[in-house]
């Protein structure tokens, strides 16, 4: 089994309103990285896309478990 799993998830962000979903669906996957025996080790994030307000950008999470033994 791998000591270490990265795993990169691209979620839609809106200028307007609340990324209230983003972080349920961070949630689940970090969720289900801890129900196989991961931690998460680390995470960064990077903002790509729409350069208006109304524009819809997407961010980009990178996230690094660790395998707990």
């Amino acid at each position: 089994m791998n000591k270490y799993v990265v795993l990169q998830a691209v979620l839609k962000e809106s200028m307007i309103g609340s990324g209230t979903k983003n972080l349920t669906q961070l949630e689940e996957i970090i969720n289900a990285q801890a129900a196989k025996g991961y931690r998460l080790h680390t995470i960064s994030t990077a903002t790509i896309g729409g350069k208006s307000l109304t524009a819809t950008d997407r961010i980009q999470a990178t996230m690094v478990f660790e395998r707990i033994d």
